[in-house]
């Protein structure tokens, strides 16, 4: 969806004005006054808008519904928007940062760091609503927000942050609940649940990141979760370190998921690039979360085989 458009050279505040209600929308600018959306009804109404803006201020412009012959091709439409949420991204986790930074060294500090945290994880949120091609510079931040979170949870409760330990027996008979869309850390974490921790377990998708659990149920991966990152680790880490159990060939998985969705090349094992393509081919064909799990799960079953029959 294109919006083509002109506006007077003055007032300067007019278009200053239309530009930010264009960024805020998420449109990324092919040429001089040419802003594309993903076509969609609900684009079409929000360009229909601005479009009403630039008139009131005695500019002009046209919708246009465009297919791509030459000069251009899709994909590289879609990597336009994926650098632009990157950008995003980029500069919401220096803002993180920062009140890290300046949370750590105050013994009182000036900010309130569950509040600013909380501003912070708008300001994600918001960006998921216009990141419609899903930009790899999302789950870095989520997993910095995450880890923030729980530190100043625990600084200002008073608590070490370290959850109690579990025993295998308390982690059967639950229905395990995370956010949709799953990605490489829940597709694994959902996994084990299924084929180690509890065969039985039900698994449950919703589509908040906050979630008030009711009784029998645990969330993993998702903001307050009994299971979600901890300090360095991933979520695959933390269920795998609370479920208790020593195996080496989920160990490696361990460090291959870590590095897949931390980004932090921690491991550097030789398989995680390949998994990751795998992973990506997954999500990007697949849109139903249980069908996701489903061909996780045979990736990584043969993955564990894999590590299992090398340790022997």
């Amino acid at each position: 969806m294109l919006l083509v458009h002109q506006l007077p050279a003055k007032p300067a505040y007019s278009r200053v004005k239309i530009w930010r209600e264009l960024q805020d929308l998420g449109a990324i600018s092919l040429k001089n006054s040419v802003y594309v959306l993903p076509s969609s009804a609900e684009a079409r109404g929000q360009f229909d808008q601005v479009l009403k803006e630039i008139e009131r201020n005695h500019g002009d412009g046209m919708l246009c519904e465009a297919e791509l012959v030459a000069g251009m091709r899709d994909d590289q439409v879609r990597a336009l928007f994926n650098a632009a949420r990157d950008a995003d991204y980029d500069a919401l986790a220096a803002d993180l940062r920062e009140v890290a930074v300046a949370w750590k060294k105050a013994k009182k500090p000036k900010i309130d760091p569950v509040a600013a945290l909380a501003r912070l994880s708008d300001r994600l949120s918001q960006l998921g609503g216009i990141d419609f091609f899903g930009a790899s510079g999302r789950r870095p931040v989520e997993a910095l927000l995450a880890e923030l979170e729980h530190s100043a949870i625990a600084r200002t409760s008073g608590s070490t942050g370290k959850p109690a330990p579990l025993r295998p027996a308390d982690m059967t008979g639950k229905v395990w609940i995370t956010r949709r869309d799953i990605h490489v850390d829940r597709i694994a974490c959902a996994w084990l649940i299924k084929r180690f921790i509890d065969p039985n377990a039900i698994l449950k998708f919703v589509p908040t990141k906050r979630y008030e659990p009711r009784a029998n149920e645990f969330r993993y991966d998702m903001q307050d979760g009994e299971f979600t990152h901890e300090g360095n680790r991933c979520s695959f880490e933390t269920l795998l370190a609370r479920w208790g159990r020593s195996d080496p060939a989920l160990q490696a998985i361990a460090e291959i998921i870590h590095d897949i969705d931390l980004k932090d090349g921690k491991y550097g094992r030789a398989e995680t690039t390949g998994i990751a393509h795998v992973i990506s081919g997954i999500c990007r064909t697949q849109g139903d979360d249980d069908t996701r799990v489903a061909r996780g799960a045979e990736l990584f079953d043969h993955v564990y085989e894999q590590f299992r029959r090398r340790r022997k």
